[in-house]
C-alpha cells in the first residue's frame, strides 16, 4: 500500500470512529436532558422531533389529501366557501368524522376556516386549479396499497399493483430489476416513480400495447405533465429551432402546447402505434394537423423520424434501465443532423448523496411500477455522452421538482 493510500485509509478510519462516537452521544438520554435545559438545544431537539414526526405521519397526511380529493372539496371550495352543514350534506360523513377530516385538512394547510365557512388553504389552491394533480393524487392510491408492506415490495416488486397498472411486458420488468442490481458501465445509478412518466416506447410489444391500457397511461401522463410543460416554455428558447420531434409523446399535450407557444415550429410526435393514433385524433380536434405529424413505432424496431433539429425527451429515461436508455439516446443521436440538439427533462436525484425529500417518493414509485431508475444529472450526462453527444449542459428550471433539464448537442 502506498503512503498516500495509507494516509487516506487512516483518515477514513478516524472519521468513522468519530462519527460512531457522535451517533452514540447524540442518542444519549443525558444529552436530551441537557438540551431540554438549554435554549439552543431545545430549539434543535424540537425541530428534529417535528421533522421525525412528519416523516412518521406522512402516510396519514397523504390519506387526508386523498380523502379531500375524493370528496371533491377542492373544486367545490374554489367555486365558493362552504359551511360545515353544506360539507356534511355533500359528503355524507357523520359529524364527528367530518370534524376530524376538516381539522386534519386545516392543520395541513389544505383548507382554512373563514368564520362560519371553510375555504381553500394555501396548499389546497394548486390542487383545486390543476386536474392533473388531482389525478396523480388519486393514482397514488395504488402506490399506497403497495407500500403496506415495504419489505415485500422491495423483495417482489413484480407483484405490485402499480406493476399491473402499467402494461409493461414481464421481460421488461425483469430487465429493469436486473439492471438495478448490476452496476452499469456508463455510470452507477440507484434503482428507483418515478412520478408520472411519458409512455414507454422501448418495452411494449405491439401485441401488449392494448389501446385501452395505452389510453389510460397516456391520459394520466398528459394531465400530470402540465406543470413541466409550463416550466419548459419559460426555461428554454424554442424560437431558435425549426422542427421539433417529441419521443414518447403520449397524447400530444406537450407538442400541442409547444405549437401554440411557438407558431414558427413544425412538430412531430413518435409513440407506439395505438398511442400515436390517439394523439393524431387529439391533434386533429385541436386544428393542428398541418403543423404536427404523429408517427407510430418503437425505437427498438423503427428508426426515429428524421428532419428535426431538436428532439425532446420528457420523463421517459427514468422509466428504463441504462441499456434501454442508451439505445434510445443512440437512436436520437442518429436521427439528428450535425448541430442538432436533445432536450431531456425528468426528475433527477441530488448528487453526492445529498438526497432531496422527493427522491424517496421517486425511488419507490419506480420500483412499484416494475422498472426505472432515478439518476443524477451527472449519470444521465454520462449516458448521453456515451451515445455520441459532445456537449451536455444543465438548463435552469424554476421548479426542478417536476423535472431538471439537460441540453445536449450533436457535433
Amino acid at each position: 500500500m502506498s503512503v498516500s493510500a495509507a494516509v487516506m485509509s487512516a483518515d477514513a478510519s478516524w472519521r468513522e470512529r468519530w462519527l460512531a462516537r457522535l451517533d452514540r452521544w447524540l442518542s444519549s438520554p443525558d444529552l436530551y436532558r441537557w438540551a431540554l435545559l438549554n435554549p439552543v438545544g431545545r430549539w434543535i431537539m424540537r425541530r428534529r422531533a417535528q421533522q421525525l414526526f412528519d416523516v412518521m405521519a406522512g402516510f396519514v397526511h397523504s390519506q387526508v389529501l386523498l380523502a379531500c380529493v375524493r370528496l371533491g372539496w377542492f373544486e367545490r371550495l374554489l367555486e365558493q366557501p362552504a359551511t360545515l352543514a353544506e360539507l356534511q350534506h355533500s359528503s355524507g360523513l357523520p359529524a364527528d368524522a367530518l370534524q376530524r377530516l376538516l381539522g386534519s385538512a386545516i392543520s395541513l394547510g389544505l383548507i382554512e376556516a373563514r368564520g362560519t365557512r371553510y375555504g381553500l388553504g394555501p396548499l389546497g389552491t394548486p390542487v383545486a386549479a390543476h386536474a392533473g394533480l388531482r389525478a396523480m393524487i388519486e393514482h397514488n392510491a395504488l402506490l399506497y396499497a403497495d407500500l403496506r408492506d415495504p419489505l415485500a415490495l422491495l423483495q417482489h416488486p413484480e407483484h405490485s399493483g402499480m406493476h399491473a397498472y402499467w402494461p409493461y411486458p414481464t421481460g421488461a420488468a425483469e430487465e429493469g430489476r436486473a439492471a438495478a442490481s448490476t452496476p452499469p458501465q456508463a455510470s452507477p445509478t440507484t434503482s428507483a416513480p418515478a412520478g408520472p412518466t411519458s409512455l414507454s416506447l422501448s418495452d411494449f410489444s405491439q401485441a401488449r400495447a392494448d389501446a385501452g391500457q395505452s389510453a389510460r397511461y397516456s391520459e394520466l401522463m398528459g394531465r400530470s405533465q402540465r406543470f413541466l410543460i409550463e416550466e419548459l416554455l419559460v426555461a428554454y428558447n424554442f424560437a431558435q429551432h425549426r422542427k421539433v420531434l417529441d419521443v414518447g409523446g403520449g397524447h400530444g399535450s406537450w407538442v400541442m402546447a409547444l405549437a401554440r407557444h411557438a407558431p414558427q415550429l413544425q412538430l412531430m410526435l413518435m409513440d407506439l402505434p395505438p398511442v400515436a393514433e390517439l394523439a393524431r385524433q387529439r391533434v386533429a380536434e385541436a386544428g393542428l394537423s398541418e403543423r404536427i405529424a404523429c408517427h407510430g413505432g418503437s425505437f427498438r424496431s423503427d428508426p426515429l423520424p428524421a428532419g428535426a433539429d431538436l428532439i425532446t425527451l420528457l420523463r421517459v429515461a427514468h422509466d428504463h434501465a441504462d441499456e434501454a436508455v442508451l439505445e434510445l439516446l443512440r437512436a436520437i443521436h442518429a436521427a439528428l443532423p450535425s448541430g442538432g440538439q436533445l432536450l431531456l427533462a425528468e426528475p433527477m436525484a441530488e448528487p453526492g448523496g445529498q438526497a432531496s425529500r422527493s427522491d424517496a417518493y421517486f425511488h419507490f414509485y419506480l420500483l412499484a411500477m416494475g422498472r426505472g431508475r432515478l439518476r443524477t444529472a451527472a449519470q444521465l450526462s454520462a449516458l448521453i455522452s456515451q451515445a455520441g453527444f459532445t456537449s451536455v449542459r444543465t438548463i435552469a428550471n424554476p421548479v426542478p421538482l417536476h423535472g431538471s433539464l439537460l441540453l445536449a448537442q450533436k457535433a
